[in-house]
């Protein structure tokens, strides 16, 4: 039985299988992680202990490239940089994974008007281990994950959708249906170019400037801000918010920043990314 580094192979092989099962796992379908590890078993010369152990090393990478990973299998730092390749080589082999809408239970969410949970920013207080963090942050710039989010159109409408709703519902809550029915899907009606996508109110008629965005990933997943987006959010400060949607692909949670927004970005040669680090 071998003990050495995985191979590319080996690498490839289980990575398809976790895949196969992430992707039943999405859709609420049955699957057995017996019967996977049993048959993997049968391809690679690896334990069975050693095999559990790389599934949840997957998904730590996939933690890092702001992906959805199965629950079962909790992330596992400290993997082989091979690994982080395999991965990339499937999802490169199979681009409709990055691009798929969202699930079921998002899309019933649209249907329905519901809001979504919002909770306190990332801080450095409640941050993970330094080794971990800084190896899924450094996953995440190597293949640029905020800027592959940001050019992702079926995430980034199906998330200004899901805000719409959310907003719609907050105020009917606050017995505010007239101002509901004044929301506006700006970055629909009249494009991306406003400074923010969504254009509603609060409970006592107070304009609320509202810039969605949504990732599939961890709360710490990286996003860009363009300079545009940080110009409009200096310019309108009482009105401008960032609605920062996470876990959109299962249970959509979010949190809100205010302007000045200064203490979670860092500058780059064309962008602001935010980070929590």
């Amino acid at each position: 039985m071998s003990t050495g580094p995985w191979t590319d192979e080996e690498n490839d092989l289980i990575v398809v299988d976790y895949f196969t099962m992430l992707a039943d796992d999405v859709a609420g379908r049955p699957y057995s992680k017996s019967d996977h590890n049993r048959r993997m078993l049968e391809k690679i010369d690896r334990s069975r202990k050693s095999v559990e152990f790389k599934h949840q090393n997957i998904s730590a990478v996939l933690k890092g490239l702001g992906e959805d990973w199965i629950p079962g299998y909790k992330p596992a730092f400290h993997f082989q940089a091979s690994l982080v390749d395999a991965v990339a080589r499937w999802l490169a082999r199979n681009p409709h994974w990055l691009a798929r809408k969202p699930n079921m239970s998002t899309k019933s969410a649209l249907r329905e008007p519901s809001s979504i949970w919002i909770g306190p920013p990332p801080t450095h207080s409640n941050q993970p281990p330094p080794q971990e963090l800084e190896q899924t942050l450094h996953i995440a710039r190597k293949f640029d994950v905020a800027a592959r989010d940001e050019r992702n159109r079926v995430l980034g409408r199906a998330g200004e959708e899901r805000v719409l709703e959310h907003e719609h519902a907050a105020l009917i809550g606050a017995g505010r249906d007239d101002l509901a029915r004044k929301i506006r899907w700006v970055a629909n009606e009249d494009g991306d170019g406003l400074g923010y996508d969504v254009a509603s109110f609060t409970s006592d008629g107070r304009s609320r400037l509202i810039e969605v965005k949504t990732t599939n990933g961890w709360e710490r997943t990286p996003f860009e801000i363009t300079r545009n987006e940080l110009a409009v959010a200096e310019e309108r400060r009482s009105e401008w918010c960032l609605f920062r949607l996470w876990n959109f692909s299962r249970e959509p949670k979010a949190f809100e920043l205010y302007p000045p927004l200064d203490a979670h970005v860092s500058l780059t040669a064309t962008t602001f990314q935010a980070s929590f680090g």
